[in-house]
């Protein structure tokens, strides 16, 4: 993947966390990074940062989920809120933590519905990683991609979500035949940037134990997704 400077992306001031974004991303959604709405945030992140703030995932991952799936690659997408808040869990994907890391409990339900869905045993070496579901052309996309350590929702309404709503809109402009799985409330309000002509939404509860009994277990959503994919020659994914 080609490399987004710290001159185009507009984080001058953290030369640790260059963006990388393939041409595809930067010709899908580049032009966002020059609206008046990212400067702004850029300019929140760039005084969290300097007052001493720690936000996560860490500054390198922000952009993880984009590093991981390329447009042209994308077959599922799965729509998060933010990222974990708390030290050593977020790492760019969402719902995804990284291996050795305690499994969060919305993650342990997601894991269980795919083991009765499709009957598999979910790999225990493999953790709560879901690495392998991005480099299959899953894009686990927060709607907000940073948070500040221990205030969940902290960087709401900072531009995060029109970004990331411009990066829905237009896969589901562009791309064909996309399995969109939105679980819960939150996700489900983005159902009006995906054309339902061309693309399948699938919804259910969120996976959180304040909701999983409510029709978030028994959903289907993984054999359901990978039937749609096959039909339509794209292959079913690994989930398990």
């Amino acid at each position: 993947m080609s490399t987004l400077t710290s001159n185009q992306d507009g984080f001058a001031v953290l030369p640790q966390s260059r963006i990388r974004l393939s041409d595809a991303w930067r010709s899908l959604v580049g032009d966002c990074f020059a609206a008046p709405y990212f400067s702004s945030l850029k300019r929140t992140l760039v005084e969290e940062l300097q007052s001493g703030a720690q936000i996560y995932p860490p500054k390198q991952n922000w952009f993880e989920a984009f590093d991981r799936t390329d447009p042209s690659d994308v077959r599922v997408v799965i729509i998060g809120q933010d990222p974990y808040h708390g030290p050593g869990q977020a790492h760019g994907l969402a719902f995804s933590v990284l291996s050795g890391t305690p499994i969060p409990p919305s993650l342990r339900n997601i894991i269980t519905e795919i083991e009765c869905d499709l009957g598999l045993k979910w790999p225990i070496e493999r953790g709560g990683n879901l690495s392998h579901w991005a480099d299959q052309g899953v894009l686990l996309l927060n709607s907000i991609l940073t948070v500040r350590n221990g205030c969940p929702g902290s960087h709401r309404n900072l531009g995060w979500e029109q970004f990331t709503d411009a990066v829905i809109s237009r896969i589901s402009l562009s791309q064909s035949h996309i399995v969109f799985m939105l679980w819960g409330s939150f996700a489900q309000s983005k159902r009006t940037l995906i054309d339902r002509e061309k693309h399948l939404i699938l919804e259910a509860p969120h996976p959180s134990p304040l909701s999983a009994y409510r029709g978030w277990f028994g959903s289907g959503h993984f054999s359901r997704a990978n039937a749609y994919l096959k039909n339509r020659g794209k292959g079913a994914i690994e989930w398990c």
